[in-house]
């Protein structure tokens, strides 16, 4: 009998751990994908179905595009079309990609880096629509937004329809930086007036393409995404988007490390590293560590004869992997001896160091001794006209509404069962007991005297409702706004209590987002 109930014990531990599992791996959002499925079938119902997509077009359960659109009896998937990487994402950056006819399937797959980058009339022959879904990562370099740019080219040119599956910019939408790129530099690393950081869903990114090319198009939209998420809020798992964009900290280090094309200034470790040939690497990561970026450090590494540093981001809401890289790039051009490539006098003979900026600026201004403020200063006017023209393409559903509040411990949110406020005093007010476990601290409330105290690594704080004063570890500290019961829970200022117990509290009024770390 008693093993019987020992066993009984043990299956109800392991379900309520897989229950749990499961509730934590369920995704925030709904992708395009799946609301296209759910809600807009009608589109592709009947129709001879184009699909541009490659190893990222997954839906939240990782199922792909193409399996899900093959299985679909109501349709006819009649042809493929793969970016750069290829159709399955293991092809290395700047290598061809070829076309071929797809072995379970039996369809083309057309390749779109290859001879030909547009899709031609031959190879939207037997298509009715085109469908695009593929993963970015929200830097205007990365070619699968040139890619979709490229298809409403061709799908206006040959009146077809396109339909973009909404996915999320994975470093969110918030963060817009660095050069506005010239139009006279516009390649396949640059297709539009972008600048290097665009804070844009695919979906946005083609409404913004298409005021110049005037496609057919639909747009399907993500249900619960906010543009104030990271990749990380999304509860999505990150499907490797080409090879040296395996994870994270990679599409968070593309921009920041990425940007010396030519210079003698580069990458390793998959953009987690920067540095070159002859760089002090102490030196570099003083400069670095002192001006000022936020959400990372950078700690001094050597890599054989090159000097350099790692990138460790600790903040990834805060961090802005653009305006890091001209400060990266600019310092080590001041403590290293290191050229700046030349552009000829044609688009042919137009180096990738002005290709990745989308301007032959940088260069100059690299060249004249500029700091990184005087660049970021040069070049902010034209990111300010991005901006206000940027908003005519945004989806009205992702916005931030007043309110709509979030609060992040070491990046990541916190689940309220009250909602925090902003007070009278202009304080955040958020429920105790959630941020004091959240922040791994301990909690004793007094009903009768209606007091507060709150423990963790040696630290105490005492707090009462209604009183401005708090005693930390016996130290009397005044507070500007009080504890206060609202919805028969105790809320508390979420600054005073993170700085109280020595973490760095940072409240971004944009996107209502307060980080603790």
């Amino acid at each position: 009998m008693k093993k019987i109930l020992a066993l009984i014990v043990l299956v109800a531990l392991v379900m309520t751990q897989l229950s749990i599992a499961h509730c934590m791996e369920n995704p925030k959002i709904k992708l395009g994908n799946e609301v296209l499925l759910s809600k807009y079938h009608h589109l592709i119902k009947g129709k001879k179905i184009g699909l541009v997509t490659n190893q990222s077009g997954v839906d939240s359960q990782g199922r792909s595009i193409i399996d899900i659109l093959a299985d679909d009896k109501t349709i006819q998937l009649t042809a493929l079309y793969s970016p750069e990487h290829g159709i399955d994402g293991i092809v290395q950056a700047g290598k061809g990609v070829d076309s071929f006819v797809h072995a379970k399937l039996g369809i083309p797959v057309h390749s779109l880096y290859g001879p030909t980058r547009m899709p031609t009339e031959e190879m939207l022959s037997n298509v009715d629509l085109l469908l695009f879904d593929m993963q970015d990562i929200g830097a205007r370099t990365y070619t699968y937004m040139s890619t979709l740019n490229y298809c409403m080219v061709a799908a206006q040119k040959y009146q077809k329809p396109i339909i973009v599956l909404d996915r999320p910019n994975p470093l969110g939408g918030v963060i817009v930086e660095g050069p506005v790129l010239e139009t006279y530099y516009q390649t396949f690393v640059g297709v539009d007036n972008l600048p290097m950081a665009h804070g844009m869903t695919a979906g946005e990114l083609a409404q913004f393409f298409n005021r110049n090319i005037g496609a057919a198009l639909t747009v399907v939209p993500m249900e619960g995404y906010k543009r104030r998420m990271i990749f990380q809020d999304t509860g999505l798992k990150w499907v490797k988007t080409s090879p040296n964009i395996p994870d994270i900290d990679s599409l968070f280090g593309y921009m920041a490390t990425g940007l010396g094309e030519g210079t003698g200034i580069g990458q390793a470790d998959q953009f987690k590293w920067i540095g070159g040939k002859g760089l002090d690497s102490k030196k570099y990561a003083d400069l670095l560590n002192g001006a000022g970026l936020a959400g990372v450090n950078f700690i001094p590494e050597t890599r054989a004869d090159r000097g350099g540093v790692r990138l460790n981001i600790f903040d990834y809401h805060a961090f802005n992997p653009a305006r890091t890289g001209i400060y990266a790039l600019t310092y080590a051009f001041s403590l290293g001896n290191f050229t700046v490539p030349k552009s000829g006098s044609t688009k042919q003979t137009m180096v990738m160091f002005d290709k990745v900026m989308g301007t032959n600026k940088i260069g100059l201004y690299l060249e004249q001794g500029l700091t990184p403020q005087q660049i970021e200063k040069n070049y902010t006017p034209a990111l300010n006209r991005f901006k206000e023209e940027r908003k005519k393409y945004l989806i009205p559903d992702y916005d931030v509404r007043p309110g709509d509040i979030a609060v992040l411990v070491d990046s990541i949110e916190v689940s309220f069962d009250s909602a925090p406020f902003i007070d009278q005093n202009n304080r955040l007010m958020v429920p105790l007991r959630a941020i004091a476990e959240a922040l791994g601290a301990q909690v004793q409330w007094n009903s009768a005297a209606r007091s507060i105290t709150i423990s963790r690594q040696g630290k105490t704080i005492f707090l009462k409702v209604d009183s401005k004063e708090a005693l930390v570890n016996g130290e009397t500290k005044l507070m500007d706004t009080t504890p206060v019961i609202k919805n028969s829970r105790t809320m508390v200022p979420v600054r005073y209590v993170g700085e109280f117990l020595d973490s760095k509290v940072n409240w971004n009024p944009h996107t209502q987002v307060v980080s603790i770390y």
